[in-house]
Parts: C-alpha cells; sequence; structure tokens
C-alpha cells in the first residue's frame, strides 16, 4: 500500500512569453505566445504527485481572488486533498513572471503574495488533522521559517522529509541533518556546497560537501544528463531520456513529484530516481507547468528491484 504525502508549498499564476532568447538587462524582446498557467513549486508537485498515482494533501496559502479561487478548483479536480489550503485576505495570490526562450530554457520571477504569510500555525493545524501521512516534500517559495518548523515538526513525528532546496536559501542549512533526501539541481547543490559544479567529478564532491551537513541522500538534478545520487556512500549516476525540450519550466517539480510517489511505493533510490527522470524528461516536451505535468498512465517504466 502506498504511503501517504504530504506537500507544503507554494501556489502561483505562471504568466509566460515564448520567445527567441532571454533578455539582457536593459534589453527589451519582442515575444511569441503568452498564456497564464497554474503553478508555484509546491503545486505543481502536489498536482505531479497526484497524477503519478500518490495520495496527496496539499499545504499551502492562496489570495482571495480570482487566481486563488481558480486554483482551489485546480487541485480538487486533479485529486489533490486540499483540506490543508488557508485564503488570505490580506494579499493577492503569487504569481511568476516566465520567459521561454527557443531552447525552452527559462527565466522565472516570482512575487509571492499569499505565499509569504503561509506560517507555523498553518503547518501545525495541516498536519494535526493529517497525521497519518508518512512523506513530506518541501521546496522553499515559502517562508524559510515555515519550512524550517515544517521538517522539524516531521523529524519529531519520525516522518520522511524530501527537501527541494528552490529557489535555493542557505538559510535553511541548520535543519539540513533532519532532512532524509535533498534534491537541488546543479545551481542549488553548488550553492549548498560552496563550490562550482562543472563536470561529474565536481559534482560528487559537491555531493559530498552536502552529505556533510547532515543529509542522508543527496540527488543532483542534471537537466538532459539525468540526475546524480549519493546514498549510502554509493555514487550512482541515472541517465535521463533523450528528448527536444520545448519547455523546462516544471521539470524539477515533477521530477521531486515523481520521485515522492516511487519512494511511497517502496521503490528503491535508484529505481525512483531513474522513474523521476522519465517523468521529468516527458514534461520537458510539453510548454507550460501543470500543462505539462505527466499522467501515470503516459509513464512506460519497468522496475528492477
Amino acid at each position: 500500500m502506498s504511503k501517504k504525502i504530504i506537500v507544503i508549498g507554494s501556489t502561483n499564476m505562471d504568466m509566460v512569453v515564448k520567445t527567441d532568447h532571454i533578455p539582457k538587462p536593459g534589453e527589451t524582446v519582442l515575444g511569441g505566445t503568452f498564456f497564464m498557467n497554474p503553478g508555484g513549486k509546491g503545486a505543481n508537485q502536489a498536482v505531479a504527485v497526484s497524477r503519478l498515482g500518490g495520495d496527496v494533501t496539499f499545504v499551502s496559502k492562496i489570495g482571495n481572488d480570482i487566481f486563488g479561487k481558480q486554483s482551489s478548483k485546480i487541485f480538487d479536480d486533479e485529486g489533490v486533498d486540499i483540506g490543508g489550503i488557508y485564503a488570505e485576505d490580506n494579499s493577492p495570490s503569487g504569481i511568476a513572471l516566465i520567459t521561454v526562450d527557443e531552447k525552452g530554457e527559462n527565466s522565472i520571477v516570482v512575487a509571492p503574495g499569499a505565499n509569504a504569510f503561509l506560517d507555523e500555525n498553518n503547518v501545525r493545524q495541516a498536519m494535526e488533522k493529517y497525521g497519518d501521512c508518512e512523506i513530506m516534500l518541501l521546496q522553499l517559495e515559502i517562508p524559510i521559517e515555515t519550512v524550517a518548523y515544517a521538517i522539524r515538526y516531521a523529524n519529531h513525528n519520525h516522518i520522511q522529509v524530501i527537501l527541494n532546496p528552490a529557489p535555493v536559501n542557505k538559510s535553511i542549512l541548520p535543519e539540513l541533518g533532519m532532512v532524509d533526501i535533498i534534491t537541488p539541481n546543479v545551481h542549488e547543490a553548488a550553492t549548498l556546497a560552496g563550490q562550482d559544479i562543472t563536470d561529474m567529478e565536481s559534482a560528487k564532491e559537491a555531493a559530498k560537501k552536502i552529505k556533510e551537513l547532515g543529509v542522508k541522500t543527496v540527488v543532483i538534478t542534471m537537466g538532459e544528463k539525468g540526475a546524480l545520487l549519493y546514498d549510502a556512500g554509493e555514487f550512482q549516476h541515472i541517465d535521463a531520456p533523450a528528448v527536444e525540450a520545448v519547455d523546462t519550466t516544471a521539470a524539477g517539480d515533477v521530477f521531486n513529484g515523481a520521485l515522492t510517489v516511487a519512494l511511497a511505493e517502496g521503490k528503491s533510490m535508484k529505481n525512483a530516481v531513474s522513474f523521476a527522470c522519465r517523468c521529468a524528461a516527458m514534461a520537458v516536451t510539453k510548454m507550460g507547468a501543470q500543462n505539462s505535468i505527466p499522467h501515470r498512465n503516459e509513464i512506460i517504466l519497468t522496475y528492477f528491484d
């Protein structure tokens, strides 16, 4: 039986412009297609967990506005338990301004809005209500104090913690000793480790340094190169399927949601990371954040446990 999952994090409305290249400072670029898409790292990961077959509750804060109402309906339609979503009357819902270039790379600016008001009381209330969850998935688009509290709460109650340290914030370092699995990308891993990552060997050195901060397992996501797993003192490089990238916006969120689902189903770390790489690769072949998240029946995978 699959373990119950709780995702605590952000909800945004993404405003996306497709253009030839991402503007340099002071440069104006004439863009192409514009569209709005529900997003936010927490929301994306919660939807990914649900679409990939996980039993998920989402804890977040939205504005009492049209974006917030739309987001709640989307979560409900996606099969995400929304009993942990709170409305904030004094702030609009969060938004993200996203530019996507012709190679599928992106540049993102986030205005947190109501996400900035998700606090310890909200987390405690949700955790008391959903005390049977066994895995907690977190990111860093909500106040760092709230994330730190959630990690401490989970650790005290023997709940497995998966932390996606994005956007990277070194203020979370004191809590890393209570984190079971951390999933930085190359940039985030370099920041946490305090060194450059230029190849696989430097990625391994960074993983070792992050492990020394107390994290049990380190997974560095490397885009088209797959992921580097450092677990139980051993390194494993797990390839990603070769695809033509259209938009990488939610790839990391899909990776984390897929990883969490696979672990909740009792898969090994290696197979969980492999599953996550496949799901993330499929996501980058479509435009948008939640629009690009695959469903379980789209993923073809054989486990070798």
